[in-house]
């Protein structure tokens, strides 16, 4: 409410949602059949009434920026005209109308205003319920819904403007965790390779200007610049190895954001096992993210339950990663695929295990296990 939807899924269920509201004009449909009018009446009031309706969609399927916020008030001015020269008119059973000028006011006005449109137009509903005959017995069923269901509009245009916020907070805080990473790739990187190219650099300037008169000692500058290579190069790879590392907090995490957007819910432990070594974790994390990668996009499930716990069993102590799904994986056991060829190696590097296949006659359970050893 307050925002215009921009897809059509946003259209038809918004669509949805103010038709249900349209129910209540039931009342003054039934006064132009059944209410004893002139047949000129009901031409014009039956005009006012659609007319009524065209703009009240035209106002809460769209959103008012600051720019539009005089043309909105118009508009509800426009529909508050029409609402008491058709109870007027008409009789007591249009003053429902009033209940839908205050309910789009509080939806398609900044909160600032609205909160002044809303007893403006439930004071106008109780005026005008008293110059016209009997209304006041109207007014007593009228009175509550206007003022509420205006200021209940606001409350949710006002959550749906915060949500908003949120999210784009979340973005910012995220944008700048990348960046904070870069940067400490690049200081690492900078810290990591400057002695050794500062040092490749000045023995070779060394061996350029031995190599004329002192040919041995050039040879030797050379064979130093390719150990300091080496040992820069091997540096350099164990640094990307870490940084590549997949870590069990991270993928759950991951996890956890994967699952919510794809729309499963999401049942993942608060805190996973800490002091596991970093061969073992790096396997299991692996193994997590696969599973979830699978469950997103092939399982078309509803629910995705993910457990890491270390056990004791008579070999030793066994950390085990399960993560079942209630999807359509049920039935015939899987075909070994690249992923699951690629999991089990990793996990038997280690020592560990991979099982895979259907949970009961509905869903699918990955199983990952590997010994922690004696001493662990």
């Amino acid at each position: 409410m307050g925002l215009r939807p921009e897809t059509r899924r946003q259209k038809a269920v918004k669509a949805l949602w103010v038709g249900l509201w349209l129910f209540y004009l039931s009342a003054p449909v039934t006064d132009l059949v059944s209410g004893g009018h002139s047949l000129g009446a009901r031409l014009l009031g039956g005009l006012g009434l659609a007319a009524f309706v065209a703009s009240y969609l035209l106002l809460v399927f769209r959103t008012a920026r600051q720019t539009e916020v005089r043309r909105v008030l118009v508009s509800v001015a426009a529909l508050s005209l029409t609402a008491t020269v058709l109870s007027l008119s008409l009789g007591r059973e249009w003053l429902v109308l009033f209940v839908f000028v205050s309910v789009s006011s509080g939806a398609a006005l900044p909160g600032e205003i609205s909160r002044f449109t809303v007893p403006g137009v439930t004071a106008l509903l109780a005026l005008t319920a008293f110059a016209v005959p009997d209304g006041d017995e109207y007014l007593a069923g009228l009175l509550i819904p206007a003022l509420m269901g205006g200021f209940a509009m606001v409350g949710i245009r006002a959550m749906i403007r915060t949500t908003m916020e949120l999210r784009e907070a979340r973005a910012t805080v995220a944008q700048l965790a990348a960046n904070e990473e870069r940067l400490r790739m690049a200081r690492d990187l900078h810290d990591l390779l400057g002695h050794s190219l500062s040092l490749i650099t000045l023995k070779s300037e060394l061996a350029g200007r031995m190599l004329p008169g002192q040919p041995d000692a050039a040879a030797q500058q050379v064979a130093d610049i390719e150990r300091v290579s080496r040992q820069a190069l091997v540096d350099v790879r164990e640094a990307v190895s870490g940084y590549r590392r997949p870590t069990l907090p991270g993928e759950l995490a991951g996890a956890r954001t994967a699952l919510t957007a794809a729309g499963v819910l999401a049942d993942l432990p608060a805190e996973p096992v800490e002091g596991l070594p970093e061969e073992v974790e790096s396997a299991l994390a692996w193994a997590l993210r696969e599973a979830v990668t699978n469950v997103v996009r092939h399982s078309g499930a509803q629910r995705c339950t993910v457990r890491v716990e270390l056990l004791q069993t008579l070999a030793g102590k066994v950390v085990e990663l399960s993560v079942a799904d209630d999807g359509g994986g049920g039935g015939a056991p899987p075909v070994p695929g690249n992923g699951l060829t690629g999991l089990t190696e990793r996990l038997e590097a280690v020592g560990g295990t991979l099982s895979a296949g259907p949970a009961g006659k509905k869903g699918f359970r990955l199983l990952a296990r590997v010994p922690l050893g004696s001493g662990s």
